[in-house]
């Protein structure tokens, strides 16, 4: 089977194209270093001539909600209106859990446009709303971190491993459309401070954390169960504390 992987050259999209490729299958990287940039078109319809589906695992640059909504709205616009050109049959999105909930949040109300956009297309698709991954709090400690220090606030989460979604993304792009997907969520809740503090120990870093809602990435919107998935969810084999393990063998340096 032909399938495209828009946003290829990203974590969850090289791990996609890998999972898809073991399995037999020819894969279309959709990246500007393959000359394809969805912000125009350019080179889309080249790129998915007898493309049978889609992957997106496309991300959008950090800015406000305004222009996140616009990147994602031009991003993927092109993006559906090129496959149904193609004849592409099936569109197959990775999403957020728990977007729709919350307000306030620049990516979640970008990803919220890409949703609608998708549904509103006449190209068969499938949304599959995603937990946080487990390499989410080491982003997260990252980007607030400031002279070794680091606020960051206490959401619980239930991660999944990047792998287990690139498994599940490839299964679902060679079945039939399905609409809207169940949650995928990893097996265990997790505390996002505890998360960041073990995950930095595991890479040798020595950070300060303090969990707060005042100058941390999140607000009090994200407390609670939002982050997390519906009881009907499919639950992903691998723990973070498994997770972690991998990365220690590995010795994986820090997220970028």
């Amino acid at each position: 089977m032909r399938i495209a992987v828009a946003g290829a050259t990203g974590h969850i999209g090289k791990l996609t194209v890998a999972a898809l490729i073991r399995d037999g299958h020819e894969v279309v990287e959709i990246s500007r270093s393959q000359g394809v940039d969805l912000t125009t078109g350019e080179g889309l319809d080249k790129a998915l001539t007898e493309v049978q589906a889609v992957v997106d695992v496309t991300n959008a640059p950090v800015g406000d909600a305004d222009q996140t909504v616009d990147y994602f709205g031009r991003t993927t616009g092109h993006l559906v209106t090129a496959e149904e050109r193609a004849g592409v049959r099936h569109h197959v999105l990775l999403s957020i859990v728990g977007i729709h909930g919350i307000e306030g949040n620049a990516h979640y109300a970008g990803k919220r446009e890409q949703e609608r956009l998708v549904e509103a297309s006449p190209v068969p698709y499938t949304i599959v709303p995603a937990t946080q991954f487990h390499d989410f709090a080491e982003m997260v400690a990252g980007r607030t971190e400031y002279d070794g220090v680091s606020p960051i606030a206490p959401l619980l989460v239930q991660p999944i491993a990047p792998a287990d979604v690139a498994e599940v993304l490839a299964r679902v792009a060679v079945g039939e459309p399905r609409g809207r997907h169940v949650d995928i969520a990893g097996p265990e809740t997790q505390d996002l401070v505890d998360m960041a503090r073990r995950t930095l120990a595991v890479r040798g870093r020595s950070v300060k954390l303090v969990p707060t809602w005042d100058g941390a990435l999140f607000g009090l919107s994200m407390s609670g169960n939002v982050l997390l998935p519906d009881e009907n969810a499919w639950l992903a084999p691998t723990t973070f504390d498994e997770w972690l393990e991998q990365e220690l063998l590995a010795g994986v340096g820090p997220v970028e």
